[in-house]
């Protein structure tokens, strides 16, 4: 099953979410209208908005309002990934080439500010403090996450608890904050929006280590990348922390980090496929099925109804993603 069968019966909420995204980034400046539109037609999951509204049809169904909520994480989303791609000197983005690579990464820069302002903007249109707070609270903790991504890269001293915060903060917080606002804007009580948070906070940590997962196992087809290419560029993710519990990879990995570009490309051919040959993979499958089964667990006491049987396949369908 694809993922989007799952929630097809939101299409036409989501295509008019969709269309307001566009609209409000249309700027007057050409090359801010021209970089801003470039990166929302390269397309994208939209994974966000659709929490917004599955979370919103457990209360009060309102589009309008969720709209604006919906909106301006995904433009907060977007933001992040342009700002990451400058970070990561990225040329290629869902197969197309990246605003820094169009246009440079001063141009890209300011390009991700002007998007966060105008998230920033569309929820002004809710006059929610609580709204406001815990959007605030997590572009907060998105930043810290982005200045830690930076400080940890080629770090070979980090562990575990590192990686687990970077992707909170990289990922899940995003899809937390999107369950629990949707609650927020559709009357749920504080108790029910609590609980759709911590459902999208583990729903976004088994998520985000399944990608890092893929990043080893999948092909360069598949991933628009080499595989491994997250530890080419010094992110160490989930299976690498745990494939350095062997005193000789631990050592080769740390090398391969510390070594010049060119042979570090070479040497990490090799390592990706140690670390294959390990049981790194199979041991942080099972750390993604710790956090969605947290994820489900939420979910009970909610009364049956269709958004919730959509959340439990968008988990179940997270749960089951292989190379």
């Amino acid at each position: 099953m694809k993922l989007a069968r799952a929630y097809g019966y939101l299409k036409k909420d989501l295509n008019e979410i969709e269309q307001t995204i566009n609209d409000v980034v249309q700027a007057k400046h050409p090359v801010l209208r021209q970089a801003s539109t470039q990166l929302l037609q390269a397309g994208g999951k939209r994974i966000r908005p659709v929490f917004v509204l599955l979370a919103g049809q457990m209360g009060e169904y309102d589009l309008e309002r969720l709209k604006t909520v919906a909106v301006s994480l995904e433009l907060i989303h977007t933001a992040t990934l342009v700002h990451d791609d400058v970070i990561d000197d990225a040329d290629i983005r869902r197969g197309k080439p990246t605003i820094r690579k169009t246009y440079g990464n001063r141009v890209a820069m300011y390009a991700g500010d002007y998007i966060l302002a105008r998230a920033l903007e569309e929820i002004t249109l809710l006059q929610d403090p609580k709204i406001h707070r815990l959007l605030s609270k997590t572009i907060v903790e998105v930043c810290k996450g982005e200045i830690e991504q930076i400080k940890d890269k080629f770090d070979g001293s980090q562990g575990i608890r590192n990686y687990l915060r970077r992707i909170k903060r990289k990922t899940a917080l995003l899809i937390a904050t999107s369950c629990k606002l949707g609650a927020i804007a559709s009357g749920l009580t504080e108790q029910e929006a609590h609980k759709l948070y911590r459902y999208g906070y583990n729903i976004g940590m088994s998520y985000q280590i399944i990608d890092d997962i893929l990043d080893f196992t999948g092909s360069e087809k598949e991933l628009g990348k080499p595989a491994g290419n997250d530890l080419l560029q010094g992110n160490l993710t989930l299976p690498v922390f745990l494939a350095m519990k062997d005193p000789v990879l631990e050592t080769r990995i740390k090398q391969s980090l510390q070594a010049d570009p060119i042979t570090r490309e070479a040497r990490m051919k090799e390592v990706v496929e140690n670390i294959k040959e390990t049981d790194a993979i199979s041991e942080s499958y099972c750390l993604s099925d710790w956090f969605l089964a947290k994820a489900l667990k939420q979910l009970e006491g909610f009364p049956d109804s269709r958004p919730k049987q959509t959340l439990l396949q968008i988990g179940k369908y997270i749960g089951k993603r292989r190379a």
